[in-house]
């Protein structure tokens, strides 16, 4: 006997809604980096500027084709790495804890975008659209 709060059929849904929203927070950070908005106050101050553009231009494209769920898979994957290095690099050096060193975000966004890659973009993305096309494309020949 198996006992589930939420339907299984449900599973693509919540997976696509995750998908979008973690997208769109992370997409945040980038336009607050390249575009200033939302204000982040004294990010230039503890960033050089290469970095700034590299990491908010990551954040930036990145965020976006997560939220339409294009290309899912390899970009998740891609910004899991991202932000392991980013956790490791900025905030792991002060401290242990990621509670303490403000690296909760770096933690989250990280396995949520590995979850992202093993597990795929869910409803409501155009890997999904194009997947289709292309079985029919292959049923066809």
């Amino acid at each position: 006997m198996t006992l589930t709060i939420i339907p299984a059929n449900w599973t693509p849904y919540l997976q696509g809604l995750l998908r979008i929203m973690t997208g769109l927070l992370f997409l945040e950070h980038g336009t607050g980096k390249l575009l200033g908005f939302p204000f982040l106050p004294g990010i230039t101050e503890v960033m050089p500027h290469g970095l700034l553009l590299f990491t908010g231009g990551m954040e930036l494209i990145g965020g976006a084709l997560i939220v339409v769920g294009f290309l899912t898979r390899p970009v998740a994957f891609v910004l899991s790495g991202f932000m392991a290095a980013a956790y490791f690099m900025a905030h792991f050096p002060t401290g242990f804890f990621p509670v303490l060193n403000n690296g909760e975000p770096a933690v989250l966004y990280c396995f949520a975008f590995l979850y992202l890659a093993a597990a795929g973009p869910g409803a409501w993305a155009v890997d999904r659209v194009w997947a289709t096309d292309k079985t029919r494309a292959a049923n066809k020949a």
